[in-house]
C-alpha cells in the first residue's frame, strides 16, 4: 500500500522480513495476526507529507502463528538512547518478560549508555537481563540501562552485534535514534545478516511522525500541570504576580498545548509553531500589561523552542545533531522587566522550569499499559522475522510502521487544527500577532 505525497514520492507501508517464517509458534492463542492489515484515515494531522487525506493500510502488530526464529536459539539485545522519558523502564521490562516467559529466548542483553555501549573503546560492560533483574524497574523513572546522545558508526555497531551473535535488536529512542536504527538496519541488510532491528519510538515532545501520542507523553502533561498550578498559586499570592513555566518542546508544542488545556489557568502559551511579537499592536507585552492591570496576575507557558526568531541565530548543534536553542525564558524575563519599568507598573515574577523533573518521573498507569503493549508487540514482530520497522499505536490500534515513515519528518502541532483553536479559546490570546493561523 502507498499514498501520494507533495513530492510525488509514494509512502510505502510494506514491512521488510528476514525470510519465510517456517516454524510454528508454541504460544497458546487461537487468534493470530499473520496476514492481518488494518485501514486508517490519514491526513496531515498524522503526517505532513500526505498530499490528500486518504485511507492507508498497515500491517497489524501482534503474535504470529508462524515464526522465523527458533526462540530457544535467539539472543536479543536492548538499547535506550537520547533523553529520558517516563516509561522507558516499563518498555525494557515488557521486552524482557515477553521474550523470556512467552518465547523462552536463550539470552537477553542490555547495551549500556546508548549507542556508546556498542563501541568497545568506551568500555561500557554489557548487562545480562533476566526477569529477576527487571522485576521492579517499572517502579522507577529513567532507564536502568543508561543513555547517551550522539551518533556512532553503524558499521562498528553491527560489528559488535555480529560478534555477540545477536538475532534481534530492540532500539528505544526518539527521532534521531530511529534514524540511527534505520542506518543499523541498512548495514545489517548490506551484510545479508539474519538480524531483526525493531524500533520503539520514544519522545517526550510527542514529535514522531505518524504517531499521535508517544509513550510517556500523558505522564509528562500531567506533571507539567502541577508546575503550572504552582505558578498560578505564586502569581495569585502577590500583587501583579506573573508566573512563567518553561516546558519541553524543541520544535513541537504539544506538551505546552495539552497542559494548558488540562488546567485552564494559563493566559498565554507560546509554542515553536506559532511565531509571536513582543511589542506593538497584538504584541505579547502590551497584552500581558493589560492582563495585569485588569486581573492582577498572569500565567505564561512557553515551550523551549518557542520564540527562536527573537534570538540571535547560530549554527551550533548538540550531540544529537539538533540546533542549539537560544534561551527564550531569559528574553521574556528581560523584556517584561524593561516594558513594565517603562510603563511604571510594579510586578513580581516567578519562573519555573520543571523539565528534568518531568522527564525523570515514573510513568502513570495509562502509560504503563501502553509501554507493556509496545514491548510485547516488538517481541512478536522480531520472532516473526520482521525488521527495519517500529511498533506504533495508531488510532488505538497497534501496527508495524517502516522506519522511513517515522524518520521522514518531525511531527508538529498544526496551528490550523481544532487543538490550537481550543488553546486560543482557553487562554484568550487569539488576538496576539502570530497566534492565529
Amino acid at each position: 500500500m502507498s499514498i501520494s505525497t507533495p513530492s510525488a514520492q509514494p509512502l510505502s507501508t510494506a514491512i521488510t522480513t528476514l525470510g519465510l517464517p517456517k516454524l510454528t509458534s508454541a504460544l497458546p492463542y487461537t487468534s493470530w495476526e499473520d496476514d492481518k492489515r488494518l485501514s486508517f484515515f490519514i491526513d496531515s494531522t498524522s503526517c505532513e507529507a500526505v498530499l490528500e487525506p486518504a485511507i492507508m493500510e498497515f500491517e497489524a502488530a501482534g503474535p504470529r502463528k508462524h515464526l522465523y526464529f527458533d526462540p530457544h536459539r535467539v539472543k536479543c539485545a536492548i538499547v535506550t538512547c537520547g533523553g529520558l522519558c517516563p516509561g522507558i523502564n516499563d518498555v525494557i521490562r515488557a521486552l524482557v518478560m515477553e521474550a523470556h516467559h512467552a518465547y523462552g529466548v536463550a539470552s537477553i542483553i542490555g547495551i549500556p549508555y546508548g549507542l556508546e555501549g556498542f563501541i568497545p573503546r568506551y568500555g561500557h560492560p554489557i548487562v545480562e537481563l533476566t526477569p529477576e533483574k527487571v522485576a521492579n524497574i517499572h517502579l522507577f523513572g529513567g532507564t536502568m540501562l543508561g543513555s547517551s546522545r550522539g551518533p556512532q558508526p553503524a558499521d562498528e555497531i553491527v560489528d559488535m552485534l555480529e560478534r555477540a551473535n545477536i538475532n534481534a535488536l530492540f532500539v528505544i529512542g526518539g527521532d534521531g535514534t530511529m534514524k540511527a536504527a534505520q542506518a543499523i538496519s541498512s548495514e545489517v541488510q548490506a551484510r545479508s545478516l539474519r538480524l531483526s532491528v525493531i524500533g520503539i519510538p520514544k519522545t517526550i515532545d510527542n514529535d514522531i511522525n505518524f504517531i499521535q501520542q508517544s509513550f510517556g507523553f500523558e505522564t509528562a502533561v500531567f506533571k507539567a500541570t502541577e508546575a503550572i498550578q504552582c505558578a498560578h498559586t505564586e502569581a495569585c499570592g502577590v500583587p501583579n504576580g506573573i508566573g512563567i513555566v518553561k516546558l519541553m518542546g524543541r520544535e513541537s508544542g504539544f506538551i505546552a498545548a495539552l497542559a494548558t488545556l488540562a488546567l485552564k489557568e494559563v493566559n498565554f502559551v507560546l509554542v515553536p509553531e506559532a511565531p509571536f511579537s513582543l511589542h506593538g499592536e497584538g504584541g505579547l507585552l502590551p497584552a500581558l500589561e493589560q492582563r495585569i492591570r485588569q486581573r492582577g496576575h498572569a500565567v505564561l507557558v512557553v515551550a523551549e523552542g518557542a520564540g527562536q526568531h527573537l534570538l540571535a541565530q547560530n549554527e551550533e548543534k548538540d550531540a544529537s545533531g539538533n540546533p542549539v536553542l537560544g534561551d527564550i525564558a531569559s528574553v521574556l524575563k528581560d523584556s517584561i522587566s524593561k516594558h513594565f519599568a517603562a510603563v511604571n507598573l510594579p510586578y513580581s515574577l516567578k519562573y519555573i522550569d520543571p523539565s528534568y523533573i518531568i522527564r525523570a518521573v515514573p510513568a502513570n498507569a495509562n502509560d504503563k499499559v501502553y509501554c507493556g503493549f509496545l514491548g510485547q508487540h516488538a517481541v512478536h514482530a522480531a520472532m516473526a522475522g520482521r525488521t527495519d520497522m517500529v511498533v506504533a499505536k495508531l488510532q488505538e490500534r497497534f501496527v508495524h510502521l517502516p522506519f522511513h515513515l517515522v524518520t521522514s519528518k518531525r511531527r508538529k502541532l498544526d496551528i490550523h487544527s481544532d487543538l490550537w483553536r481550543a488553546v486560543l479559546e482557553s487562554t484568550g490570546q487569539g488576538r496576539l500577532a502570530g497566534m492565529q493561523p
